[in-house]
């Protein structure tokens, strides 16, 4: 009897252990089951990043490199249209069309015969074939000295000056189209100070120096703030504004560019954050009451309670990367009913400002159908075995697909009302200029320079999109008049 109990505890012993081992197996089983999760999520994350590009991403084309991606132009957003390059049937075209009145002539006489070279000195002209040339005369500054005049008083013997004109305050100065001109290099056309210097001696044979390119911008950024509040004040009253912002280095810091635009406006903040403080202190995005065009920043949402309306061309780039790195044909299917219902909107534009009904609720059940089969093909992600602090990661494919269901009326807003566009490329045109400056000037030395660039920016920007010649406006605010821009037909009184 006591050997049977002494096997039987043996038996149990190795029973326990066995268990013990098999626990012990199975929590090693779990625990490398997620590593191996985590470092799938690794992989597919790197594999995410080396795929990206500037067709499926909103990575800037200039990060591409020098090869082309291998990709087949069929991929392209851009569809392909009917007719032939170049002119048109019906295009009148455009020359350099000849003057009636030319400045200078110059007659090329005729001395003896092609032929025969028989002298025709004395033989009287016939006709002439006339060939006009347009160049520039040579260009000088010019000074023009200002005397005013003394005189004594016949009666009491004092001396009294004449006054000099109200913009004529030194011994020597520039003049105010000069001043226009220098901000004109360094503003609009992104000369730096050191070359917009050397511009104007290889030009006029009059380099400036950097300190008067520094006191133009500094006037004319004084004297435009009315209009540029104006700017502000006629974005507030838009029913439809674009945002976006861009990184801009100032002072050896990363500073921030936001930009609120229409077709006939724009409007410049620098700041040196990106988030909400910056929308709040640019004074248009919490005040404006229509709808504010931008991409998925959660800021945007955050600081105007208003309508909202998200860029379809990220979504575009987001969905063509996930048809092309996930393969799932929900994507794709996406991508052809969001472009279905730009079209549609394209052509309803011009006598209506909305679809009809019945197509409406075609393109809505249309598009829950895709969201359905993309979410069962990206179930939700199982629970980690430790709670975690925040919210647990999700693949690209889920993350997009729950945007698109939590946020369908500001992904769809350009169908609900034609007005609204497709995407944001009018708040992306206005920004790639910033970009184009940093490009050329690598940074700002100052915040205050960065700044005035910002503000006198803004002001050209609108300036040209209303049709006013830029030298023109900028000479007119340098005299202490700027240039306002129009109203908008529905402003208020």
């Amino acid at each position: 009897m006591a050997s049977l109990i002494f096997i039987v505890q043996q038996l149990l012993r190795h029973l326990y252990e066995q268990a013990a081992v098999i626990r012990r197996q199975r929590e090693t089983i779990e625990k490398q089951k997620a590593e191996i999760q985590e470092q799938a999520g690794t992989i597919q994350s790197l594999r995410n990043q080396l795929a990206k590009d500037s067709r499926n991403s909103s990575k800037p084309p200039s990060s591409d490199g020098y090869e082309k991606p291998p990709v087949p132009r069929t991929r392209s957003l851009r569809c392909s249209g009917e007719r032939k390059t170049g002119g048109q049937p019906g295009h009148t075209g455009r020359r350099l069309e000849p003057v009636e009145q030319p400045d200078h002539f110059r007659v090329h006489p005729v001395t003896e015969c092609a032929h025969c070279h028989v002298s025709l000195t004395d033989v009287p002209v016939t006709d002439y074939e006339k060939r006009q040339v347009f160049d520039l005369p040579p260009v000088r500054v010019e000074v023009t000295e200002h005397q005013a005049e003394i005189k004594a008083c016949p009666q009491c013997g004092e001396l009294t000056m004449a006054a000099f004109p109200s913009d004529v305050t030194q011994p020597t100065q520039y003049g105010p189209r000069i001043k226009a001109q220098a901000t004109y290099f360094n503003v609009y056309q992104h000369i730096p100070l050191a070359r917009t210097r050397e511009t104007f001696g290889d030009l006029y044979g009059h380099p400036l120096e950097e300190d008067t390119i520094r006191h133009a911008n500094a006037r004319i950024e004084e004297e435009i703030a009315p209009t540029t509040e104006e700017i502000r004040q006629q974005l507030c009253d838009s029913d439809v504004v674009h945002f976006d912002e861009t990184g801009l280095r100032a002072a050896g810091k990363l500073h921030w560019v936001h930009v609120a635009s229409t077709p006939t406006l724009t409007h410049y903040t620098f700041h040196p954050k990106r988030g909400s403080d910056a929308m709040i202190d640019g004074g248009i995005l919490p005040r404006m009451t229509g709808t504010a065009v931008h991409d998925f920043w959660g800021s945007y949402f955050k600081v105007h309670q208003g309508a909202h309306a998200l860029c379809n061309a990220h979504h575009l780039r987001d969905l063509i990367f996930i048809h092309e790195q996930y393969q799932q044909p929900w994507a794709a299917e996406m991508i052809d009913l969001l472009l279905e219902i730009k079209e549609a909107a394209d052509q309803a534009r011009p006598t209506q400002d909305h679809l009809p009904a019945d197509l409406l609720a075609d393109f809505e059940h249309r598009y829950t159908q895709i969201l359905e089969c993309g979410f069962a093909a990206n179930p939700p992600p199982d629970p980690p075995p430790k709670k975690k602090r925040g919210r647990q990661k999700q693949s690209l494919p889920k993350n997009l697909l729950d945007r698109f269901r939590d946020y369908q009326n500001e992904v769809l807003a350009f169908m609900y009302d034609c007005r609204i566009p497709f995407d944001n490329n009018q708040g992306e045109r206005d920004l790639r200029m910033i970009k184009v400056k940093q490009k050329i000037s690598g940074a700002f030395r100052t915040v205050e320079g960065a700044k005035q660039f910002c503000s006198i920016r803004g002001y050209i920007s609108t300036a040209r999109k209303q049709g006013q010649p830029v030298l023109d406006i900028l000479e007119a605010a340098y005299r202490g008049v700027p240039w306002r821009p129009t109203p908008p037909p529905n402003a208020p009184p």
